[in-house]
């Protein structure tokens, strides 16, 4: 049983990313994610207009008729969402702390897979594999991973990337796509992240609240790391810690976005900023944004 609380946040997500999913979404997600390919499927007997280089020669020459290979397009995706649910996630300056938002996100995207009969599986980790939930269909399926990234509770709080990224190696054994959703304040994780972007199609999506850029004027104000516990005391109303705050801010998105873009990884940065519905709005651009720039980069 969940409280009950929790089951109306999860049928609301439900009702409000199923509604941008038919308006905005769905479309552009079909039209980005092809699937496999073209796979064998069975051998017939050859046919005239038959394409010459299709025939079976092993077959023909067994049986003594000609024979032709049959290959069907294989549509079915197979879909991972890794979900860092770190302490850091849970923080929060508007209406919604950054974990909802990632909820919000795999809720968004893996109903726009399963119209499109793709699988969704779930990752969630901290600094160790919280939890995995192999890759199913339905919506049923969906409602469950929507209520686990809302409703798990993680036994630790600090963030390992590389060691999430070497466990789904050894997980997702055939191609897919990884939505990797983070705030990406961890460790190294370069070589891993470019083991898996050789074999997957990985996007990454950085959820960042806006005073993660910048702060607001309020004189001394103690500033506690979510994930190891430390404590500072600033002075916000400094320039100079103003400014030095927005510089590291700025140099951090930039050496991920570099290490993104070198080992061509997509990435989706989604700031939070403003009241609810404006967020969802704007992550849901986001996202339709990034769609129609694929789309255009794979003509």
């Amino acid at each position: 049983m969940i409280p009950k609380e929790l089951a109306k946040q999860i049928r609301y997500i439900q009702m409000v990313t199923n509604r941008a999913v038919n308006t905005s979404l769905a479309g552009e997600y079909s039209s980005v994610f092809k699937g496999r390919g073209m796979e064998f499927d069975e051998v017939r007997e050859y046919q005239p207009g038959d394409e010459i280089r299709t025939i079976d020669w092993n077959v023909t020459a067994r049986t003594g008729h000609p024979f032709v290979k049959r290959y069907v397009e294989e549509r079915e995706l197979t879909v991972l969402f890794a979900v860092d649910i770190s302490a850091s996630g849970s923080f929060g300056s508007a209406v919604k702390k950054k974990s909802e938002v990632a909820a919000e996100l795999c809720a968004l995207l893996a109903f726009s897979a399963i119209k499109n009969n793709d699988k969704v599986g779930l990752l969630l980790f901290s600094e160790d594999i919280e939890l995995f939930i192999p890759p199913g269909k339905g919506v049923a399926y969906v409602l469950r991973i929507i209520r686990e990234v809302l409703y798990y509770k993680p036994r630790h709080r600090g963030t390992d990337i590389a060691q999430a990224l070497e466990f789904m190696a050894r997980v997702m054994r055939r191609r897919g796509v990884i939505f990797l959703i983070s705030d990406f304040l961890a460790p190294d994780f370069t070589r891993p992240l470019g083991l898996m972007a050789r074999k997957h199609d990985m996007i990454a999506i950085s959820v960042n609240d806006r005073r993660e850029f910048e702060l607001p004027a309020l004189g001394l104000v103690e500033l506690a790391d979510a994930e190891s516990g430390k404590t500072v005391l600033v002075d916000t109303s400094d320039r100079r810690f103003q400014a030095q705050y927005k510089q590291d801010a700025r140099l951090r998105q930039e050496k991920l976005a570099h290490l993104l873009a070198a080992r061509s990884v997509d990435h989706i940065p989604i700031v939070l900023r403003g009241g609810q519905k404006k967020n969802r709005a704007s992550y849901v651009d986001d996202l339709v944004r990034f769609f129609k720039r694929r789309e255009q980069r794979q003509r």
